[in-house]
C-alpha cells in the first residue's frame, strides 16, 4: 500500500503518492535504524557546524500567517532600493513585508485568493508580485499600493509555481496537463504554451540570461526549453520522484533540482550532463535557490532543515535546524547576504550569510 503526503485545502486534499511513506514516518524509521550511529552522526554534524560559525539566524517572525507558509520571495525596488518579502500561505493570504534595520514589518495583507497560495514571485524591478493559488487564479499585485492589478484564470489546477521572465514581461506557470503556460503581464492573458508532453508540472524556472525555461514534473522528469524558438532542448531523467523546485545559476550554466527522492542534482545546461548528485537531507527536498554571486546555493526540506552548499566543491557548509516543521521555501536576497526560509510552522526566518 502506498502512503500519501497530503496538502489539505478547503476544496479537499491534494495527494502526492509516495511509494514508501510520509516524511514524518520516514524520519521515524530512519531514526530507529540508525540509532547505533547517533554518535558518529553527531560528530559529523558538529564538524559541519564548526566549519561555518559565520552563518547565523538573524531574525524570526513567529505566527507570520494563520496556517502553513508554502512560498516566499525576496525582491528589491529599483525605485528606492527598499527590500520587500512576499509570502503566501494555506490561509489564502499573500503578505507583503518590508525588510529594514534587520527586522520585518508587515506592510500589506493581500486578500483575493479563495484557497491556499502555492507560489509567489516578485518582478525584477521589485514593483509587482505574482501569486498563484489552488483556486486556479494568478493574481498580480502592485507592491507600492498593495492593490490587485490583474486576476488571471489559469484553468482548473493549472497554476502551480509562478515565475517572472527576466524582463518581467511574462509569467510562466506549470499545468496538470504537462504544459508550461506563458501569460502576458500587460495583457493579463495566456500568450502561448510550451508542451512537455509529460505529467503535472510542479516547478518552473527561467534562466537569468532569458534563453531557457526549465520545468520539473511530478514523475521526476525535467524539461529544458529554448525560449526564442519554443523548442524542447533537453529532457533529463535523473530523479524518480516529484521535482519540487529547480533553479538556474546566475550565469545560466547550471541547473539545480530538488526532489522528493531526497537528492539535489546539478546539471550542465548546455550539454544536458549530470554534473553532481548531493545527499544530506533526511527527507524530501522542497526548495532550492542560487546565491546571486554564483558561489552558493541553499536548500530546504521536509526534515525541517535549511542547508547551504558551496557551488564549486558541492559540499554542505552550513545546516540550520531552527524550524519546527517542514520548510517549503528558501530564497536569497539580491546581494546574497541574507537567506529567508518559511514553512509549515508558520514562521519566517532570516539568516545572515558571510560575504
Amino acid at each position: 500500500m502506498p502512503h500519501y503526503a497530503n496538502r489539505k485545502t478547503k476544496a479537499g486534499t491534494f495527494l502526492f503518492a509516495h511509494p514508501l511513506s510520509s516524511p514524518a514516518q520516514l524520519v521515524h524509521i530512519v531514526r530507529r535504524v540508525v540509532k547505533v550511529k547517533v554518535s558518529s552522526l553527531s560528530l559529523s554534524l558538529s564538524q559541519d557546524q564548526n566549519m561555518s560559525t559565520q552563518y547565523s539566524i538573524l531574525f524570526k517572525q513567529e505566527h507570520a500567517h494563520d496556517d502553513a507558509i508554502w512560498t516566499a520571495a525576496w525582491g528589491k525596488s529599483e525605485a528606492d532600493g527598499s527590500e520587500t518579502i512576499v509570502t503566501g500561505s494555506l490561509d489564502d493570504m499573500v503578505k507583503v513585508w518590508k525588510w529594514s534595520d534587520e527586522k520585518l514589518e508587515l506592510q500589506w495583507t493581500l486578500e483575493g485568493h479563495q484557497l491556499g497560495v502555492v507560489s509567489v514571485d516578485i518582478s525584477h524591478n521589485g514593483g509587482i508580485a505574482a501569486s498563484s493559488s489552488l483556486d486556479a487564479y494568478i493574481r498580480l499585485w502592485d507592491l507600492e499600493s498593495g492593490k490587485q492589478i490583474k486576476s488571471m484564470d489559469a484553468g482548473p489546477v493549472d497554476a502551480w509555481t509562478v515565475a517572472f521572465s527576466p524582463d518581467s514581461k511574462y509569467i510562466a506557470t506549470g499545468s496538470h496537463l504537462g504544459k508550461v503556460n506563458i501569460f502576458g503581464v500587460e495583457s493579463g492573458k495566456k500568450e502561448y504554451s510550451l508542451d512537455t508532453r509529460g505529467k503535472f508540472i510542479l516547478s518552473i524556472a527561467y534562466s537569468p540570461d532569458g534563453k531557457y525555461l526549465a520545468s520539473g514534473a511530478i514523475d521526476g522528469i525535467i524539461n529544458i526549453f529554448d525560449i526564442a524558438t519554443g523548442k524542447l532542448l533537453h529532457t533529463l531523467e535523473g530523479h524518480a520522484m516529484p521535482i519540487r523546485s529547480l533553479t538556474f545559476s546566475p550565469d545560466s550554466q547550471l541547473l539545480v533540482t530538488a526532489s522528493d527522492d531526497g537528492y539535489i542534482k546539478i546539471y550542465d545546461v548546455q550539454h544536458a550532463n549530470l554534473a553532481g548528485t548531493l545527499s544530506g537531507h533526511g527527507s524530501w527536498v522542497l526548495n532550492v535557490a542560487f546565491s546571486p554571486d554564483d558561489t552558493h546555493f541553499v536548500s530546504s526540506s521536509s526534515d525541517k532543515s535549511v542547508k547551504v552548499w558551496d557551488a564549486s566543491s558541492r559540499a554542505c557548509i552550513n545546516t540550520f535546524f531552527d524550524h519546527q516543521d517542514q520548510v517549503w521555501s528558501v530564497k536569497y536576497n539580491s546581494t546574497g547576504s541574507k537567506i529567508i526560509s518559511a514553512g509549515d510552522d508558520r514562521a519566517i526566518h532570516i539568516y545572515d550569510c558571510p560575504m
